[in-house]
């Protein structure tokens, strides 16, 4: 998706990675990739010349999951060592928290005017069985049935019902 890296479009750009990771069934991983998603256009915002104009794209291939903003800024970005980030500052932790919670990220050329940075995050997720519902079992796992004898039930009358109403007029 293309986008201005501005305030407002990164809050969006956050949900539509979360919509495509929950479609895709790889919830756990969307706190990750909005935060990474949202480290890299603030990046943008803050740093790209000459306009603020990007590309976002999500790619997943096999077990991998790619989030990659592309821009028209040439300077590639330097992560900053954690270690000369002063407590109280508010900026130079970004590429440090994409590093951190990714496998992977890089940056690269993307032609004469622009650039890439990109992150990857592991989509293997166990399946796990939803709530309310028990796991589902092979053949080889069901139980042997039992039956036992049982008494016979005496029928219960049956209890008049009131007839069914709608409760949309027409």
């Amino acid at each position: 998706m293309e986008l201005q890296a501005l305030p407002s479009r990164i809050c969006q750009v956050r949900r539509i990675v979360s919509a495509h990771l929950r479609y895709w069934h790889l919830d756990p991983l969307i706190d990750r990739a909005a935060l990474g998603v949202t480290e890299l256009l603030t990046n943008v915002h803050q740093h790209a010349r000459p306009d603020k104009s990007c590309t976002v794209e999500i790619e997943l291939l096999l077990d991998r999951l790619t989030v990659s903003v592309r821009d028209r800024d040439p300077r590639l970005p330097v992560a900053a060592d954690i270690k000369d980030v002063a407590p109280l500052d508010t900026r130079g932790r970004g590429l440090a928290m994409v590093a951190a919670l990714s496998e992977s990220w890089g940056a690269r050329p993307d032609g004469d005017e622009g650039k890439v940075v990109w992150f990857t995050l592991p989509a293997l997720v166990e399946a796990k069985p939803q709530r309310g519902r028990a796991p589902q079992r092979t053949a080889a796992e069901q139980p042997t049935p039992r039956f036992t004898e049982v008494e016979p039930v005496a029928c219960v009358p049956a209890v008049a019902h009131a007839p069914a109403r709608s409760a949309v007029v027409g």
